[in-house]
């Protein structure tokens, strides 16, 4: 186990590590990093190797935080019409089964107050909205849990 924890926290620092470099980290031949990794990936442990994007690079510089409370027989067609659409970069369904919380990612204020009005305001199953920009980010992770 302390290897697998070993192997995902480097992936998770740089998934195109390759095998070779796995393999020099952890002091083992190429093969067993491999067949580590592919275990992990078979095991549903590593769901995907991805690509983190940086949005301030791409011009999204508007973080926002929607707290979204839905009456319950609409909470599953928001949240799937919701994560459908460019600005949100993710979603969840929360305890409750009738809030949503959502965090957006928008050009500018203006991106974020039509994203607001074309798909949150006026919409009979939206009971609640309390949205929050992001500030500053003081602590971030990526890759998922920390371990």
């Amino acid at each position: 186990m302390e290897q697998q924890t070993a192997i995902l926290r480097m992936l998770m620092r740089n998934s195109r590590m390759s095998y070779a470099e796995v393999a020099r980290e952890l002091g083992c031949s190429r093969a067993h990093a491999r067949e580590q990794v592919q275990r992990l990936v078979e095991d549903g442990v590593i769901e995907q190797f991805t690509v983190v994007l940086n949005p301030d690079k791409l011009g999204r510089t508007v973080s926002a935080f929607l707290d979204v409370e839905v009456a319950p027989k609409g909470l599953e067609a928001a949240a799937e019409e919701l994560a459908a659409t460019d600005e949100v970069v993710s979603l969840y369904i929360m305890s409750d089964m009738r809030s949503l919380h959502i965090h957006t990612l928008t050009a500018d204020n203006a991106g974020l107050d039509r994203f607001i009005r074309e798909h949150l305001l006026g919409r009979d199953h939206i009971v609640r909205l309390d949205c929050k920009l992001l500030m500053e980010r003081v602590k971030h992770r990526r890759g998922g849990p920390r371990l």
